[in-house]
């Protein structure tokens, strides 16, 4: 279990620290050109590549609505939701802190929103909570079908991290002028730490929504899209 929550704490720390730091470092300077489609396909290949280096070890969730998903669809212990959970926040929590140690040693640095997740002021198009929170959980229920879909064993073997990784990339195409994307309530909680707006004061709504989302992803695929391939 130990080499489990290793690898989730480890594949967490790489999402946020690749993400989240593709925002914080490269996004905002524009004539570096990566923009939007530049972090959303960081965030995609920060779980590829994971997914590929640990996932055989942990199952690479890196993302507490995605162990949420695997248990109501079946494939995860709900006796290590708990520990997996802890173990996301905690690599978020230290890739942020890295990640604010780096974007401080620029002369001049404030935080800001510091790639935090917010609805209303905080939403990167002024997008209200309505809407921050029907996103957040439509797609978090779309990723856990691409997720359940490409690791079913009627999937072809070994293409599953290349599938999430384009849905997660795919997925911050569409919601990053909404919420700047969270799908993660790890990844939302670690930036959120260091962020100067009230992102901590809007963190619950990056925690229900996926949850949310992750549930219906995984019932929708059990019970109306595949119900004989869940696996204990």
């Amino acid at each position: 279990m130990i080499r489990k929550l290793a690898a989730e704490f480890f594949g967490t720390f790489w999402l946020v620290l690749g993400g989240c730091g593709s925002a914080v470092l490269a996004a905002a300077f524009p004539d570096l050109g990566i923009g939007f489609a530049g972090v959303a396909l960081a965030f995609g290949l920060t779980v590829l590549t994971m997914a590929y280096a640990v996932g055989g070890i942990s199952g690479g969730h890196f993302n507490p609505a995605v162990s949420l998903g695997l248990a109501v669809g079946g494939r995860f212990a709900w006796k290590d939701l708990v520990p997996y959970w802890a173990a996301q926040v905690l690599g978020a929590m230290a890739a942020a802190a890295v990640l604010y140690a780096i974007a401080s040693g620029k002369p001049g640095f404030e935080p800001g929103g510091f790639a935090s997740n917010g609805f209303g002021d905080l939403s990167p198009g002024g997008y209200a909570l309505g809407a921050a929170f029907l996103i957040e959980v439509v797609m978090t229920a779309g990723f856990l079908v691409v997720i359940l879909g490409s690791t079913s064993p009627r999937a072809p073997a070994g293409f599953a991290p290349i599938a999430i990784g384009l849905a997660l990339t795919l997925i911050h195409l569409v919601s990053i002028p909404v919420t700047n994307t969270s799908v993660n309530p790890a990844r939302s909680t670690g930036v959120a730490l260091f962020a100067t707006t009230d992102a901590l004061g809007q963190l619950w709504l990056f925690w229900v929504a996926p949850l949310i989302g992750g549930a219906i992803g995984a019932l929708i695929w059990r019970y109306l899209i595949a119900p004989d391939d869940a696996a204990a």
